[in-house]
């Protein structure tokens, strides 16, 4: 057991004294009982923005790409800055449950599960907006390199939009291989526990056969490691593929040698900002306030710090590199003293202040161990890092190498629908999740509890002194 101590200074990540059967209890709670009225308020709210959001879609599908704001000049608008806005939310997922599952981290035991879900749940609003963007959906299929009747037709792999494709595909398998296998044990424990026979066909058949025993143990924790291995290059390669949309291009303020890890540090960075958002909800409505602990929210606002403090050193190299060149181009790219005073200014004043200015008050310990003030943030960072996007895509776009060709972006009430129906389908899907799968994974935490629970950290202090 020498491998697996804790010393006792450190803080429990499972307080309120609980038992191996309370934490059976307390993960179980809001599956097996009736949804509260809060929970049904927010579905209901959610539904209606999805169903807006699919409306607008259809229209778009049956109008055209016309019916977004998009022009000559600013062919790219809302449509990409939300992909990449939802890719970049879903990276947290894979680092927590990936690179920290391989770093022997236990505090992510917590937090792994909602954080996986966000991942699937984003990829998903994420593969919408290309495939719209396309223009003819029906066609879409096209993308893939399959045997076709049309002679030479094969996709171009000079092209992002396959680039993407191949991204997505590749993040969205893999992140639902690795949540679905962390699921099995519990849904073998909500099996066992099942009252009616239907409920019970249905978590059998998504146990696979699962009965605890060593041999599965094994096999688990081996798989569990394959899998964190193949995920966390994905950390790393989905974002660059992303960022490469941009950097492979000659426009001025994309071609740029940063991009790769100044997007993978700005996709963790709002990823977890997102999980905070989405955490701090769940703890609240499912009770879950012994399991996600202050300790868990302290750790996750020090990454957001960390990556915080990466994307504030790429914006400054941008700016810097930017003035240096002495191109007068350059001074109409997002991050310049053009941008600044140009008429995007609200744009980028909105990602300086949401993405730099406001998360260094997290440097403070009062502010991150505040549970208000952490939700506040994180959302304020969520909406930074879209005009993050936002700034990229059309400032760069706005000023063309032609003044004749210069022109401004205006957002059609179909692009914000198209968008807000993305959120709405966002949340519907989350929403089910937490009603139907476990929150926290309970067969991880079990196996911590011995050594960061508080009761048995409290006898192991005792012992000490």
């Amino acid at each position: 057991m020498s491998g697996h101590y804790e010393a006792p200074i450190r803080e429990p990540l499972i307080i309120g004294h609980k038992t191996y059967h309370d934490i059976t209890e307390d993960i179980a709670r809001p599956i097996e009982e009736r949804a509260g009225k809060l929970w049904w308020v927010s579905l209901y709210a959610a539904l209606v923005l999805f169903i807006y959001g699919f409306g607008c879609i259809a229209y778009t599908i049956g109008t055209g790409i016309g019916a977004w704001g998009l022009n000559r000049t600013i062919n790219w608008g809302w449509d990409i800055t939300n992909f990449v806005w939802w890719v970049g939310i879903g990276h947290a997922g894979t680092l927590i449950s990936a690179v920290l599952l391989l770093f022997r981290q236990r505090w992510r035991m917590s937090v792994n599960r909602s954080a996986e879900a966000m991942t699937i749940f984003a990829v998903v609003q994420a593969a919408i907006f290309p495939v719209i963007h396309m223009g003819r959906v029906w066609v879409g299929y096209w993308v893939f390199p399959l045997p076709n009747q049309f002679g030479s037709l094969w996709g171009n792999f000079n092209s992002p939009l396959l680039w993407d494709v191949f991204a997505i595909s590749t993040y969205f398998s893999v992140s639902t291989v690795f949540w679905f296998m962390g699921l099995i044990p519990d849904f073998a424990m909500i099996r066992d526990r099942a009252k009616t026979p239907w409920t019970k066909k249905i978590y059998t058949f998504l146990a696979f056969g699962w009965g605890g025993k060593a041999k599965h143990w094994q096999r688990f924790e081996e798989l569990s490691l394959v899998l964190a291995g193949l995920a966390t290059p994905l950390v790393f390669s989905v974002h660059t593929t992303v960022s490469f949309d941009f950097a492979t291009s000659v426009i001025k303020g994309w071609h740029s040698t940063i991009y790769p890890p100044y997007f993978v540090a700005g996709a963790i960075f709002s990823g977890f900002a997102m999980v905070q958002t989405l955490l701090l909800i769940a703890r609240k409505v499912c009770h879950l306030e012994d399991y996600i602990t202050m300790y868990h929210i302290e750790i996750m606002n020090i990454v957001i710090i960390l990556t915080g403090g990466m994307v504030t050193v790429a914006y400054a190299t941008e700016y810097f590199i930017g003035w240096y060149s002495g191109s007068r181009f350059e001074d109409f790219t997002y991050l310049s003293p053009g941008a600044a005073t140009g008429p995007y200014w609200w744009a980028f004043w909105a990602l300086i202040t949401c993405n730099l200015i406001i998360p260094a008050l997290f440097w403070f310990k009062r502010v991150r161990t505040n549970i208000i003030a952490t939700f506040v943030i994180a959302l304020i960072i969520n909406i930074g890092m879209w005009f993050e996007r936002f700034d990229i895509i059309v400032i760069n776009l706005s000023r063309d190498y032609l003044p004749g060709s210069w022109t401004m972006f205006k957002p059609t009430i179909i692009d914000v629908g198209v968008y807000l129906g993305t959120i709405g389908f966002f949340s519907v899907l989350f929403l089910l999740y937490a009603r139907t799968f476990p929150v926290i994974a309970q067969a991880e935490l079990k196996s911590i509890l011995k050594i960061s629970g508080e009761t048995y950290k409290a006898k192991e202090g005792d012992e000490h002194h």
